[in-house]
């Protein structure tokens, strides 16, 4: 385990490695070039800011994850959002406005956080979201999606917004990707990614790792089939079994291990590429990295959780401050108790460890 890795730094490292790969084709992408070079600057801008903050007292963390809509199209096998019911097939009730998510970013950019993840349910369902984080330039917002929604004002919207980075959800080749998410899918995504590709447009891939998708979503084939296409962004994230029946395809000790090295040697063929694993690069940085010790959740109708696999909260962004939510007294008893330090079996500790969560949260 290489205990001196560093999340935050490993990301700048890999935008700057992507400014220096899109400045090469300046000529060819003069946009994203542009882009990711003022990004860089104002990165640097938000890391000082949150230093300034941390030595008054408060600690900022530079990702949020924002869950915009409980709304989805898709019924993906083993999906802990339909699990939990922060994703439901019935229309939404008192979730955030345009307005109320404006405020969120606009705080959010005020106290120099750099990234904010859109997750639903599916993102782009909240289109009128979505616009509104395009005016946030100082941010980037990653907005994991299934890629169904995206049409031809979506790509327009992006190629206007290099802010928005669209991740693309998939779980390897097309056998394996259309089993787990509807047949077609991977088809529909190949596409996209072509004409992300044609338009010049940073994408990422988000990847659930099971044990039996491991070795082909490592493997050079796979990886070389989405760099050929220009993806530029690889999230792997372990399965949580949310139902006994799915306990089999939660990675275990050798998997892990397995996926350690891997990654490792990805980093080093791949420089040129962002490589994010959950809870990987959690456990070298010394445990759970949720409720704001590096990142926390909101979810669609407000409420301020220490993540989507864990929602509990005990502070609304209604009722009060994002500076507020991030001190949250329950996100500080987590981190009190020790909990985002014990050992687990699947890709979130506070998942796993429900009960003793709910009994910190009362």
């Amino acid at each position: 385990m290489n205990e001196t890795f560093d999340l935050q730094k490993h990301i700048e490292k890999g935008v700057e490695a992507i400014v220096a790969d899109t400045l090469k084709a300046t000529l060819k992408n003069p946009k994203e070039a542009a882009f990711m070079a003022k990004f860089a600057l104002a990165s640097q801008k938000a890391s000082k800011r949150r230093l300034k903050l941390e030595e008054k007292g408060l600690h900022v963390p530079g990702f949020l994850i924002a869950s915009i809509t409980s709304s989805c199209n898709l019924h993906c096998a083993g999906c802990y959002s339909r699990h939990t019911d922060a994703t439901v097939d019935a229309p939404p009730v008192e979730q955030l406005s345009k307005e109320e998510w404006e405020k969120i970013f606009t705080e959010a950019d005020e106290l120099g956080v750099s990234f904010i993840m859109l997750a639903g349910g599916e993102p782009l369902m909240r289109k009128d979201v979505i616009e509104s984080a395009a005016g946030y330039s100082n941010i980037i917002f990653p907005i994991f999606t299934n890629g169904t929604f995206i049409n031809e004002k979506m790509f327009q919207l992006m190629d206007q917004h290099r802010n928005l980075v669209p991740v693309l959800s998939i779980e390897g080749g097309k056998k394996i990707t259309d089993e787990r998410r509807g047949v077609g899918i991977y088809n529909l995504l190949m596409k996209n990614m072509d004409r992300f590709k044609e338009r010049g447009l940073i994408f990422g891939a988000s990847i659930t790792v099971t044990t039996e998708n491991i070795k082909e979503v490592t493997s050079p084939e796979f990886l070389n089939t989405l760099f050929d296409k220009g993806c530029k962004l690889v999230i792997y994230v372990e399965f949580v079994p949310v139902t006994e029946e799915a306990q089999y395809l939660a990675p275990g000790e050798e998997e892990r291990a397995y996926m350690e090295q891997a990654i490792a040697s990805l980093r080093e063929t791949y420089p040129e590429t962002v490589l994010l694993s959950f809870p990987g690069d959690e456990l070298a940085m010394g445990g759970c990295m949720a409720a704001g010790r590096e990142f926390f959740h909101i979810n669609s109708h407000g409420g301020a959780e220490p993540c989507p696999f864990s929602p509990s909260s005990d502070i609304n962004i209604k009722d009060t401050s994002l500076r507020a939510a991030i001190a949250s007294p329950f996100f500080q008893s987590l981190k009190d108790e020790g909990l985002l330090n014990e050992s687990h079996v699947g890709g979130c500790v506070l998942f796993t460890q429900r009960a003793k969560v709910e009994q910190l949260l009362q």
